[in-house]
């Protein structure tokens, strides 16, 4: 089988001209009228009925489409247009894969005759079918730095054609861009991130009409749609070298906090570069090993702010506290004390972003390690659209 998947041969998709049905104005049981003269047949109609991934059409011969309505089995309406002259009419979205329609379309003759065509289609199961996660959750309000953020159960092969179908609306117009890249797990992933932070109210909304769309690696089945508010502007701007916190809200420090950062030389650094906050995830356990530095550290940590898929969180770190504001002996989290990251975890939302630099870190956070496309410049992300 080839890298594009495929669709099985159309079910009874029929031709469907066998078993079109028309009821028309004309008197019933006679052909003819009182005098001898022949009355006029009503239009004929054609549905050519489509594979999954394709549009639907219906043509009338010896006149013209009056109204066309296809329907699925759940009453979902396939809207389409007429096309000038009358004759034609295609549906403005591709038929879904595994999915009976039924069509009514309507006629008129040059003499007036008007008639009712009824018929139905069924297009065949997809052999795979492709799934997707959407970040942040729908109805949330989250801060400037969040993306919106896909994750595709399969891969996609077909970018272009899955990207043409994404549509994000906001609230004042926000300029932004589409960029593809490799999520820390692997899996293809679309994030919508905008030029710059986002404005405070923002009203986000995605519409995701994939129902129908191939994505190279499996078929959608059904379309998608979420919004999301953007919150207060708040950044954490973290400096590693004076081993300091600092949260500024609206452009002005509401609070300062001394950090310990990673320990300089080898893995156990922190990253550099802006890190958006993915989570809350209060008090877990954590293991050393699950982010490849041995048996460093197994511990139960308490109010823990994931930063990166990689394991760089900020968090309590009692057993630190010789070090905060002084050195970084992490194994590469931000830590700071307990009071302090209690009330600094009820501070800051998922989504504000945590600017961190410092002379000791091991490199920038990559775009699919967390929400890193804000180390790319506008340009650049752009350049990450399968449409630019």
């Amino acid at each position: 089988m080839s890298a594009r998947t495929r669709i099985r041969p159309a079910l009874a998709a029929v031709a469907l001209c066998s078993v079109l049905t028309a009821c028309t104005s004309g008197a019933a049981g006679s052909p003819r009228e009182a005098t001898g003269r022949t009355t006029e047949p009503p239009a004929k109609v054609t549905v050519a009925a489509p594979a999954a991934g394709r549009v639907v059409t219906v043509t009338a011969t010896g006149g013209t489409l009056t109204g066309v309505e296809v329907v699925d089995a759940k009453g979902t309406v396939l809207a389409g247009r007429v096309a000038a002259g009358g004759t034609s009419w295609v549906s403005e979205r591709p038929a879904m894969p595994g999915t009976s329609y039924r069509v009514a379309a309507t006629t008129r003759t040059a003499g007036g005759t008007t008639g009712t065509t009824r018929s139905t289609f069924s297009t065949a199961e997809a052999e795979q079918v492709n799934k997707l996660t959407l970040a942040p959750g729908k109805n949330t309000t989250v801060g400037v730095g969040q993306p919106l953020s896909i994750v595709f159960d399969r891969p996609v092969t077909h970018k272009a054609a899955v990207e043409k179908q994404l549509t994000v609306t906001t609230s004042n117009g926000t300029e932004g861009s589409w960029g593809w890249l490799k999520d820390w797990s692997g899996k293809d992933r679309a994030d919508w991130r905008p030029k710059e932070y986002w404005k405070p109210g923002t009203k986000v909304t995605l519409d995701a009409r994939l129902g129908g769309t191939d994505s190279g690696g499996g078929w959608f089945v059904r379309d998608y749609r979420t919004g999301f508010t953007i919150g207060p502007r708040q950044v954490v701007k973290v400096d590693l070298d004076e081993k300091r916190l600092t949260l500024e809200r609206d452009g002005r420090a509401v609070r300062t906090i001394p950090v310990s950062g990673g320990t300089p030389g080898g893995d156990r650094r922190s990253w550099r570069g802006t890190a958006v906050l993915m989570a809350k995830e209060g008090t877990i356990r954590m293991n050393s090993e699950t982010v490849g530095l041995g048996d460093a550290y197994n511990k139960m940590v308490s109010y823990s702010m994931r930063l990166t898929w990689s394991g760089m969180y900020a968090h309590a770190a009692p057993w630190n506290a010789a070090y905060f504001g002084r050195a970084n002996r992490s194994s590469g989290c931000i830590g700071m004390s307990t009071a302090q990251a209690s009330s600094f975890y009820e501070s800051v939302r998922v989504g504000d972003p945590f600017e961190i630099k410092g002379a000791e870190t091991k490199g920038t956070v990559a775009e699919g390690n967390g929400y890193g496309a804000w180390n790319l410049s506008w340009e650049a992300w752009k350049a990450k659209s399968a449409l630019s």
